[in-house]
């Protein structure tokens, strides 16, 4: 066993369930941890449950009286009040819903605390990353914003300079709202563009509060944008940044609804891609953050087809024990992916392709592409900021 990466799970995250026909369908969940137990990966690390978040956990960046409301609405669904973002088409309240959600920010933050007290170099927690929820309102499928809750863990715990790198394919709007004027937090989201796709922000014109800017990074994609073009926008952006920045620990929000069959958005990534980006991750946190790593999960709404082998394969990479691409999927996990949803299950843990991108630096600048004017909008709005050249 690899205890120095910590997978945090308890069965009870799925939970967090907002009922029949809502996108967020907590199977995704399930399978995800069945498919790491059939590869093995729950023995190369250690299985941590950890604690539900408490209030004043969640005060680090909820105020009170939303807390308060989310336990109402959960003691009683009929009670939600909009107000609050609650009993919405994207957040229905349900039974429980206070309890599962401080449960996956609990999960959250007990990564936070056992990377910074060096129990643990690595943690995952791919059920987290509800990385739209506010200080005082829930949006976007999300209710606690427990991205946010371990950074800002991390700050009262002594941490100087925490680096958030979301690639969900929306912008990462509540994290960046946490930490707007707080020059210890670097966020930076790569995400389509807010013209074609919710929360419609993180345009690169978004830099941070005065008294901190350039610590919010926005990469808005164009809608269409495939593996090549997410490849290169990320490796144009987020090393040389991180490499100015030298966090203490690097936090990292992995949606898999970059996916090209992700029914919510519109990019074009595949799985292979989403594995580059997993294991870019880890290489820039052993670089740039002495190995310290937090992964969570995020969106991802095709279910059985990607959501489950992309975060397998993050727990891979964070075990030191990465998933071959041309490995099949298990026997045993097809058949229960069959039985709990009647869809067939993916045969291999590959979308058949081998990521690649053509580097920035060694290739310059295309003004007559989309892609490459989106990179060099971010880099003009935030690298000097950082002493660098767009």
């Amino acid at each position: 066993m690899n205890v120095r990466t910590h997978l945090m799970w308890d069965d009870a995250v799925t939970g967090y369930d907002f009922g029949p026909g809502h996108p967020m369908d907590p199977v995704r969940l399930g399978l995800t941890m069945r498919l790491v137990e059939a590869f093995g990966l729950d023995r190369e690390v250690k299985v941590v449950a950890a604690p539900p978040a408490g209030d004043s956990t969640l005060r680090l960046v909820h105020r009170q009286d939303y807390v308060d409301a989310v336990r109402r609405a959960s003691a009683d669904p009929a009670a939600a009040d909009e107000a609050y973002g609650l009993g919405t088409p994207d957040d229905p309240a349900f039974a429980g819903m206070h309890e599962a959600s401080a449960l996956i920010a609990g999960q959250s933050v007990a990564a936070a605390e056992v990377v910074w007290s060096g129990q643990a170099t690595r943690a995952v927690n791919f059920a987290g990353g509800l990385h739209h929820a506010m200080a005082g309102s829930a949006a976007g499928f999300c209710v606690y914003n427990d991205a946010a809750l371990a950074i800002a863990r991390l700050l009262e715990l002594g941490a100087q300079r925490v680096a958030y790198v979301d690639v969900d394919v929306h912008h990462g709007d509540g994290v960046q709202a946490a930490f707007w004027n707080d020059p210890r937090v670097l966020t930076i989201s790569l995400h389509e563009h807010p013209r074609t796709l919710f929360p419609q922000t993180g345009w690169p014109a978004e830099t941070g509060g005065d008294d901190a800017e350039g610590s919010a990074v926005n990469v808005a994609l164009p809608a269409g944008t495939g593996d090549e073009g997410w490849l290169r926008a990320f490796h144009a952006v987020v090393p040389e940044l991180l490499a100015a920045f030298r966090p203490d620990v690097l936090v990292t929000q992995h949606g898999a609804d970059t996916h090209i069959e992700d029914p919510l958005a519109h990019l074009a990534v595949t799985v292979d891609a989403q594995r580059a980006i997993a294991a870019g991750c880890r290489q820039l946190a052993d670089e740039h953050a002495g190995g310290r790593w937090i992964a969570l999960g995020g969106g991802g709404y095709a279910v059985v087809d990607v959501v489950p082998r992309t975060w397998t394969h993050l727990v891979g990479v964070a075990a030191g024990r990465p998933v071959d691409p041309g490995a099949p999927t298990p026997d045993a996990w097809r058949h229960e992916v069959y039985a709990r949803t009647r869809q067939q299950a993916p045969l291999r843990m590959t979308d058949g392709r081998e990521p690649r991108w053509r580097d920035w630096e060694e290739w310059g600048y295309d003004p007559a592409d989309a892609l490459d004017q989106a990179v060099l909008a971010t880099r003009r709005a935030t690298f000097p900021a950082h002493g660098l050249l767009p």
